[in-house]
C-alpha cells in the first residue's frame, strides 16, 4: 500500500526537524571541543606544570571580571594587570563576595583576547576549573596560575600580541546537592 502524499510530506518534515534538533544539540559540545583544541574564540589551554622555557620578551596580561545578570555576588580582579616574561609562571587573584543571606553557587566562564593568543595562554590551576559555593557573607580570593607559551613568538598573527586580556564571567548555578541539603536543614532549624 502506497503512502499518500500528505503522510509522506509529514514524515519528511518530522525527519528534518529531528535531524536539525540533533545537529543543534551536538553543535555546542562540538564547538566547545573545537575551541579547546585550537584556542579559537579565546579559549585557553591547560597544563600540569609551567613552561620549559622562559624568554626575555615580556607581555602584559590584563584581568577583567563580570557577572551574568542576576548573579548576586560581587566579583573583581585583585590586580588590573601584570607584566611577565613569556613562559614565566604568573599568579593572579580574583575576589568574590556573597552579600546575600543564603549560599550561592557559581561557575566562571572565561576567554582570552585577542583570540589569536588563546591557544598560547595556558592555565596550570584556576578557580574556573570547578564550581564555587560561597556561604552568606563569605568573601574569598581565588587564584589562577598561568603562563604564556613561548610558541606564541612563532605564530604568524599572535607574535605581534603585546597585551592579553583574561576575562571571567561568573554565572549562578544550582547549589550542589550537599550544600542544598545543608541549606534546607538550616532553614528548617530556624523555623
Amino acid at each position: 500500500m502506497a503512502m499518500d502524499g500528505k503522510k509522506k510530506t509529514l514524515l519528511q518534515l518530522v525527519s528534518v526537524v529531528v535531524v536539525m534538533g540533533g545537529l543543534a544539540w551536538a553543535s555546542v559540545p562540538f564547538y566547545n571541543w573545537f575551541c579547546r583544541v585550537t584556542g579559537f574564540g579565546g579559549v585557553t589551554q591547560t597544563a600540569d606544570t609551567g613552561a620549559d622555557q622562559v624568554l626575555d620578551q615580556t607581555i602584559k596580561v590584563r584581568f577583567d571580571a563580570s557577572k551574568e545578570r542576576g548573579m548576586p555576588w560581587e566579583f573583581k580582579p585583585m590586580q588590573r594587570e601584570m607584566e611577565l616574561r613569556i613562559g614565566e609562571t604568573g599568579l593572579a587573584f580574583y575576589e568574590a563576595y556573597n552579600p546575600t543571606d543564603k549560599p550561592v553557587a557559581g561557575q566562571a566562564a572565561y576567554n582570552v583576547a585577542p583570540f589569536s593568543a588563546g591557544g598560547y595562554f595556558t592555565k596550570i590551576d584556576c578557580f574556573c576549573f570547578t564550581e564555587q559555593v560561597l556561604q552568606p557573607g563569605e568573601r574569598v580570593q581565588m587564584p589562577v596560575t598561568f603562563y604564556v607559551d613561548p610558541e606564541i613568538v612563532q605564530d604568524r598573527e599572535a607574535k605581534y600580541v603585546h597585551q592579553i586580556t583574561l576575562s571571567y564571567t561568573f554565572y549562578q548555578i544550582d547549589l550542589p546537592e550537599k550544600h542544598a541539603s545543608l541549606a534546607a536543614d538550616k532553614s528548617k532549624n530556624l523555623n
